[in-house]
C-alpha cells in the first residue's frame, strides 16, 4: 500500500487504492494543497485554511484496502458541496470567512469545477467496480469538525450538541441500511478508545447532507450505503493544528477493526 506522503504535491488531485473488500474509506477534506494561481488571490493564511479542513482523516482510513484521499483543499473546490456551491465565493459559504483578496476569475472557477466533475466521474467508476465484484458496498465518508470555534481559550461546544463521533444518515434509505448503520454505531460505541468509550450519536451536529453521500445514494440506491462520519477534533488542537498521534492511532484502529463488522452486516442486507 502506498504512503500518503508521496501524494501531497500541488500536482496531485487524489490518491486511490483498491483491494479485496466491499468497504471503502474516503477522506475528501483531508487535502491542504491549493494551486498557485489561487493562493496568490487568497486572503486566508494557511493556518486559517487548515482550521476548516479535515487534516489527518486520511490517517484514520490508512489500513483499509479501498481508500480515496483528496489532496486538494476544500478552499480550492469542496467536493462535499453541490457543483453550484463547490467554490466558496461569498463569506456565508465559508463560515463567514473572507476567502479572497482578489476573487477568482470565471476561468479559475471553471477550472476548479472541472476537478469536481472529474472526481465524481472517477468515484462512480470506482464504485461500479466494487459493486460488480461484491454486489453491494459500504462507504465510510470520513470528516472532522471543530468544537472550540469561539477561540483557543474559549469553552468547547456543549457536549449535548457535539458527539465525539457523529453519524450522518439523512440521505440514505435508513430502514434498508439499518443492519449496517446500527452495527457500525454499536461497534464504535463499544470500542475502547484510550481506556474509555466514545460518545457516538446519529444526526446531531451533522445530518449527512453532503454531496458525496447524496451522490452515492442517488447513483447506487439499492447497493451503496454511504455513512457520513464526523470525528470531533479530539485528535488534534484545532487552533494550532498540532496532532495527537495516540488518538489518531486509536481512531485508525477503530476504522480498521470495523471492517469485518461492516462486511457481515452488509451480507444481511444482501
Amino acid at each position: 500500500m502506498l504512503d500518503d506522503s508521496e501524494f501531497t504535491g500541488d500536482h496531485v488531485w487524489w490518491m486511490t487504492s483498491r483491494g479485496p473488500s466491499p468497504v471503502v474509506g474516503t477522506a475528501i477534506h483531508n487535502g491542504h494543497a491549493v494551486r498557485q494561481s489561487l493562493v496568490d488571490r487568497m486572503a486566508l493564511s494557511e493556518d486559517e485554511r487548515l482550521r476548516e479542513e479535515d487534516p489527518f482523516t486520511a490517517e484514520t482510513i490508512h489500513d483499509l484496502s479501498n481508500r480515496i484521499v483528496f489532496q486538494r483543499s476544500r478552499f480550492e473546490v469542496d467536493l462535499n458541496r453541490a457543483r453550484d456551491g463547490a467554490v466558496y465565493l461569498r463569506p456565508e459559504q465559508a463560515w463567514g470567512l473572507d476567502v479572497w483578496r482578489k476573487p477568482p476569475s470565471e476561468a479559475e472557477v471553471a477550472e476548479s469545477l472541472s476537478l469536481h466533475d472529474a472526481y465524481y466521474g472517477m468515484l462512480e467508476n470506482y464504485l461500479r467496480d466494487v459493486e460488480a465484484r461484491y454486489g453491494s458496498f459500504v462507504v465510510l465518508d470520513i470528516h472532522s469538525y471543530n468544537h472550540r470555534r469561539m477561540g483557543p481559550a474559549a469553552a468547547q461546544t456543549a457536549l449535548e450538541d457535539a458527539p465525539e463521533i457523529n453519524i450522518g444518515t439523512s440521505s440514505m434509505d435508513r430502514a434498508r441500511w439499518a443492519p449496517v448503520v446500527d452495527a457500525f454505531m454499536g461497534f464504535c460505541a463499544d470500542f475502547e478508545f484510550l481506556g474509555r468509550r466514545l460518545d457516538v450519536r446519529e444526526n446531531v451536529s451533522f445530518q449527512g447532507r453532503g454531496e458525496q453521500t447524496r451522490f452515492i445514494h442517488e447513483r447506487f440506491p439499492k447497493t451503496g450505503c454511504a455513512i457520513a462520519i464526523e470525528f470531533k477534533k479530539i485528535f488534534m488542537d484545532e487552533w494550532t493544528g498540532v496532532p495527537d498521534w495516540q488518538a489518531i492511532a486509536a481512531l485508525r484502529s477503530l476504522i480498521a477493526a470495523s471492517v469485518p463488522v461492516l462486511e457481515s452486516a452488509l451480507r444481511e442486507v444482501a
